[in-house]
């Protein structure tokens, strides 16, 4: 095969010349940050495209979980899954708030809703979930522990722009959910990031809190940071919207394929959705188990030579880095599925501009690596 590289993501952009009449009106308003007409234009818009009622933008994802956090006055401990991208849980050391793990489900990878309700404590104040590789969790049970409980729920719903479970956009649950606009997600303003608000106090406050607690000109009500989304990211997000169903479209293809080509092959098993109504094919994890003629990690070397970059998402898992294990929730004997699925994972490449052809090539080389 050709060795041209394939790497597991590209990030998705409209044609150039589309962009240009957005940055000639940003020329000539002079207006680059600060909640101008492309970032009110935008918030509109996502509303109306992800079924939401409330959306604050922000300058990335971290910021907003970090203010969604701060926002709902969360402390104490939450209960969180070891299994994420290391922003889930840094976010909650940036507060000051203990992450406690527990295991995930075998088959979404999500965070398992009975292993939440046992670790809870007085301490206890908060869930915060993920949406892993955009397929939902367990979303009623959550609820139903957290109203019990009378805890707040987060979702860091990074990987699940546009994905609807059985009662609509899966971003309505929790008392907030928060998405990710980075170069390498479904939906990017080459950074970028929301939270979605159940109502419009609640999007006051979290507006308040992404420009230093300004609640007017003079008058500041709380510690605040710098989280706004610049004019130009906005306006980029505007033109994306425009091409974002044709995307999706894509990666659904690929996915398609994938599924087709490796669903024979011994010790190969594609991860499956949870049941989501619309899917956006965020990514496409494969799990290599022990019935496979190589491990996960040579497997993963041997594409390497090949010119395919896939990725291993999410090895290691969170509560095995250095700020994080020494937590008593930590200890691998609490995590058996999280660390099982951690060894096995392998992302493979899927973006819209990727070519069928390679993917035939990728899984050629799964299916014949003897």
């Amino acid at each position: 095969m050709s060795k041209t590289t394939t790497f597991v993501t590209q990030p998705s952009l409209p044609p150039l010349e589309e962009f240009i009449p957005y940055l000639e009106k940003i020329w000539e308003n002079k207006v680059l940050t600060n909640c101008g007409p492309f970032h009110q234009q935008l918030e509109e818009a996502l509303c109306n495209y992800l079924g939401v009622e409330h959306i604050a933008l922000f300058t990335n994802g971290t910021i907003a979980l970090v203010t969604a956090l701060q926002s709902l006055r969360v402390t104490g401990e939450v209960i969180t899954t070891p299994y994420s991208f290391v922003a889930t849980s840094h976010s909650l050391l940036w507060n000051g708030i203990k992450p406690v793990f527990v295991d995930i489900e075998p088959d979404t990878l999500n965070i398992d809703p009975q292993k939440i309700e046992a670790a809870i404590t007085p301490q206890t104040t908060a869930i915060l979930a993920v949406h892993c590789y955009g397929h939902p969790c367990n979303v009623d049970a959550i609820q139903k522990i957290a109203d019990t409980y009378n805890l707040k729920v987060i979702y860091d719903a990074a990987h699940a722009f546009g994905v609807k479970c059985h009662c609509g956009s899966v971003l309505n649950h929790g008392d907030l959910s928060v998405l990710s606009f980075h170069a390498t997600k479904v939906f990017n303003t080459f950074e970028g990031g929301a939270i979605i608000c159940p109502d419009a106090e609640s999007k006051a406050r979290i507006d308040q809190l992404k420009n230093f607690g300004h609640a007017g000109e003079i008058d500041v009500v709380a510690p605040g940071i710098n989280g706004k989304l610049s004019e130009f990211n906005a306006a980029l997000g505007l033109l994306q919207l425009e091409y974002i169903d044709e995307a999706i479209a894509k990666r659904k293809a690929i996915d398609e394929t994938y599924r087709r080509r490796l669903s024979a092959v011994t010790g190969i098993q594609c991860l499956q959705d949870s049941g989501e109504l619309v899917a956006n094919y965020a990514y496409f994890p494969i799990l290599v188990d022990d019935s496979y003629f190589l491990s996960r990690d040579a497997l993963y070397d041997h594409l390497k030579t090949q010119g395919i970059h896939p990725r291993r998402y999410f090895y290691p898992l969170i509560s095995e880095f250095p700020m994080y294990r020494g937590l008593p929730s930590s200890n691998p004997e609490r995590l058996p599925l999280a660390l099982n699925a951690a060894s096995q994972v392998l992302c493979l490449p899927i973006y819209p501009d990727l070519s069928l052809d390679i993917v035939e090539t990728i899984c050629r080389l799964i299916a014949g690596v003897r």
